[in-house]
């Protein structure tokens, strides 16, 4: 059934502003008449949406926050005990892989004298290991939002029946850990509505002549003539021009219905799956730059991962063990007041460093190797020459 089309404007809104009067010579031309407002209500007034049960606190452009999910109407399955505690058994590498990731960061440089590699001797060597925790919480969120786009038919369901609740509304989640989002329109929420911004007109007043259709002639300056007092040919003598944003007519398409004076408004429910992720860096100081550790990966010493993990136990490092206890803790009771948590993941990542010590000719030095790269880094290399250009 076709709705009926209220508006507010009177009939002659948006007609041509016809014939402005010839300037009698000396005279400047006629103005034009007073334009209508050329600014409407921009958003959507609040009463033009619908109450929605289960929807109340939803607000056009989103805004509302992250719905709380249910409760489970069943206990989500936990693990019956911790997990077994596996050993912790901190690599160390050998002086052979020492001395050959030294010498191959020496031969990368064109200055370096390779002597100290081959005629040093190694007095000690020393590890520093960097422990980095981090936990991963897996979650879904869902928003919701009052939208509209131009009434060309689309179905309309509002009352049929109750809107689901936003999580009553099935989804496809991605794998664990893989970052989405899900825009679905909530059934049983759709109603049209006259244009709230043309007033069901479907054309706005011009913003370029303020809805006048015309505007004051560049070429005479509204005088309608000419310095030699000759008409002005290019209004004609009228002083103004057609706007020709409007082609005169005075009003343009509106941009919100797109001049099809009614709008579709529904509910849209915004599903969000994401990763929240928090680290903690337990760092024995060695002399290396913690700079340098950025560009160089660690080897997995723990991981687990299940819907609710427990706190790590039993790690060498007791300060790494107290951050997975508080963090694993913050993240349940924290995201799940407005996200379903469908997974937790933890891992423990061990960054070797090893601090070598090492004498030539007579003389102590120091280079550290860091990372599953084995990266070399020795700032003090007695051996470097200053090259020059010829």
């Amino acid at each position: 059934m076709e709705r009926p089309i209220v508006s507010d404007y009177g009939a002659t809104y948006g007609t041509v502003n016809p014939g402005y009067g010839l300037p009698v010579p000396g005279h400047s031309a006629m103005a034009a008449p007073p334009a209508a407002s050329t600014h409407g209500p921009s958003a959507p007034p609040a009463n033009m949406f619908d109450t929605v049960p289960g929807y109340e606190g939803t607000v056009a452009g989103g805004g509302g926050g992250y719905l709380p999910p249910p409760m489970p109407s069943v206990p989500m399955p936990v693990p019956d005990q911790a997990p077994s505690q596996p050993d912790w058994h901190i690599p160390s590498i050998s002086e052979d892989r020492a001395r050959e990731a030294f010498s191959t960061y020496v031969s990368s440089k064109c200055c370096y004298s390779s002597a100290p590699v081959k005629e040093g001797v190694i007095t000690n060597m020393e590890s520093f290991n960097t422990y980095r925790y981090r936990l991963e919480t897996f979650m879904e969120s869902r928003s919701t939002e009052w939208c509209q786009e131009p009434y060309t038919g689309q179905p309309v369901d509002a009352g049929v029946q109750p809107a689901p609740g936003p999580w009553q509304i099935a989804t496809q989640p991605p794998a664990f850990f893989q970052e989405h989002k899900q825009t679905i329109k909530v059934p049983y929420t759709s109603s049209v509505k006259n244009c709230h911004l043309c007033l069901g007109m479907g054309r706005n007043p011009c913003t370029t002549c303020a809805g006048a259709g015309n505007k004051v002639c560049w070429v005479c300056n509204g005088s309608g003539y000419r310095q030699t007092d000759d008409r002005c040919s290019h209004c004609n003598g009228r002083g103004r021009e057609n706007c020709s944003s409007c082609s005169g007519s005075g009003s343009c398409q509106c941009d919100t219905c797109r001049g099809k004076r009614q709008l579709l408004v529904f509910i849209n429910l915004i599903v969000k799956w994401s990763t929240e992720k928090d680290d903690y860096v337990a760092q024995h100081l060695s002399g290396l730059q913690v700079e340098k550790l950025e560009n160089v990966t660690g080897k997995e010493l723990f991981k687990n991962a299940q819907y609710m993990v427990y706190p790590v136990m039993g790690f060498p490092d007791v300060s790494v063990a107290q951050a997975s206890e508080r963090l694993v803790r913050e993240h349940q009771v924290k995201y799940a007041q407005t996200s379903r948590i469908l997974q937790q993941r933890q891992t423990i990542e061990l960054i070797p460093i090893t601090k070598v010590s090492y004498m030539w000719k007579g003389n102590s030095h120091v280079y550290y190797v860091y990372g599953n790269e084995f990266k070399v880094n020795a700032d003090d290399y007695p051996a470097t020459c200053c090259c020059s250009v010829m």
